[in-house]
């Protein structure tokens, strides 16, 4: 498949002083002293983006994410590296980006226009459709500046899709403006990658990089932390907002993975403890995949629930391991452990949690997510008010969600974690992604993924 963009070792330094007089004697020569300090916002980034891909790039706050936009549309010049983009790009950038406020909303739609190489009479025959996509009514004639950043966003994005781009770049444009029209511009989107045009999107909305996109890429402190498949991608992002990440960990995960010593881990049982980082906390896994599945099936002269389940034996486990869910099972109506459930019937998820120290308010969760990685249902203790005591180190919990099976027949996957807040900040005790499968089973599926149980009445009259 040829490639639309391509990024090679891309770098972008600025350069930041701390006063503008020092700028000015460095730039004139009046000094052979460095008064500056050198921001690497982008260290050495590589990537594709194929034709017809939709790829989403995320990261936190100041990871290089919007930088990396603007220098593949030419808005900045890398310090090194190379972009290669082939094929017309439409980008839809932060808001303001390539208007003129003192325009008119039709002014600026011509001007933008003209700027992508598009005729006077080329534009007139567009401009229907972009007036009837924004939907913006009379402020049309008005100068931009008057309008609201709802508005704004609604001709800017109606602008960008109704030129016919081969490339389409957005940049958290989206976040702006209702439900309806963003549901709108979504649908518009997905007719567009359906119709071969390649979109590269920052956003911090995982369902639409979840749902749209093909490929997700991974920024952090302006480097590419990895590339893949979405939910995958998703789950390593999470670890880095709960503080879990460890490049040395993932880099190894994903040596393992593509040369398949992980599976053979898990056949010889080897058990990998975990490493404490330099600040002490261990990040690492305690046990790996392959211990879950190869378990003893007793612990202190107990049957362990997790022996009679189906688990995941690539899950995504992580924490600083204060707190241990050494146990845990999925049971139907009848209490009997099992990975497949009715729909309509009641099931109870039980989570049997070790504490290795101290914690003051401890947080016991599920989520059930699709085989693409979306969360679908979930609930911890925190939202259902449960009275939830101190744990001292060397106590066990047991916990149970009980609850109907309302999710569509098909297949899921259960994850469960133990996590709290310390100082204000959210802190992962022990996280198992993807632990479980489940399959429901019905006879009767109604649209989407749950099932509001309708009470269906009809009369004639």
């Amino acid at each position: 498949m040829s490639k639309a963009i391509e990024v090679r070792d891309v770098e972008k330094v600025y350069r930041l002083y701390d006063k503008n007089t020092d700028r000015l004697k460095e730039s004139l020569g009046l000094t052979k002293k460095k008064l500056h300090k050198d921001f690497y916002a982008l260290k050495g980034v590589s990537f594709d983006v194929e034709e017809g891909r939709s790829v989403g790039i995320i990261g936190t706050n100041g990871s290089g994410k919007s930088t990396m936009l603007k220098i593949i549309t030419g808005v900045l010049t890398p310090t090194s590296g190379t972009v290669s983009v082939r094929g017309k790009v439409s980008a839809l950038l932060e808001l303001g980006a390539g208007f003129n406020m003192e325009y008119t909303g039709i002014e600026n739609i011509y001007m933008n226009g003209t700027m992508m190489g598009f005729t006077k009479e080329e534009m007139d025959g567009k401009l229907d459709e972009i007036l009837k996509f924004a939907d913006i009514g009379d402020f049309v004639y008005q100068p931009v500046k008057s309008y609201s950043s709802g508005m704004f966003v609604r001709l800017a994005f109606a602008l960008a899709i109704n030129v016919e781009p081969e490339i389409l770049i957005v940049d958290e444009a989206l976040s702006v403006g209702d439900i309806f029209f963003q549901s709108k511009c979504y649908h518009h989107m997905d007719k567009l990658r359906k119709n071969g045009t390649t979109i590269l999107m920052v956003t911090h909305d995982m369902s639409s990089v979840l749902k749209y996109c093909d490929k997700a890429i991974l920024l952090n402190d302006g480097e590419k932390v990895s590339e893949g498949r979405p939910g995958e991608i998703i789950d390593l992002y999470k670890r880095i907002l709960a503080g879990q990440y460890n490049a040395d960990e993932v880099l190894k995960s994903q040596q393992e993975n593509a040369s398949g010593l992980s599976n053979n881990a898990e056949i010889a049982g080897e058990d990998k403890q975990a490493e404490p980082s330099d600040d002490g906390k261990v990040t690492g896994v305690s046990e790996n995949a392959a211990e879950h599945a190869a378990a003893a099936v007793q612990d202190n002269g107990t049957e362990l629930m997790r022996s009679s389940m189906n688990i995941n034996p690539n899950l995504n486990e992580y924490g600083d391991k204060r707190a241990e869910i050494y146990d845990f099972g999925i049971l139907d109506k009848d209490g009997r452990l099992t990975n497949l459930i009715l729909k309509g019937e009641e099931f109870t998820i039980r989570e049997r949690i070790r504490f290795n120290a101290a914690v003051e308010a401890p947080i016991f969760t599920y989520t059930f997510r699709d085989k693409k990685g979306n969360d679908l249902s979930g609930t911890n203790t925190l939202f259902e008010n449960a009275e939830v005591e101190a744990a001292k180190k060397g106590d066990t919990y047991e916990v149970e969600f009980k609850q109907r099976m309302d999710l569509q027949g098909g297949e899921y996957l259960l994850s469960m974690s133990c996590t709290g807040f310390e100082q204000g900040e959210h802190v992962v005790y022990h996280r198992l992604y993807d632990l479980l499968n489940l399959t429901v089973i019905s006879n009767k599926n109604t649209v989407g993924v749950y099932d509001m149980n309708s009470a269906v009445k009809v009369k004639k009259n």
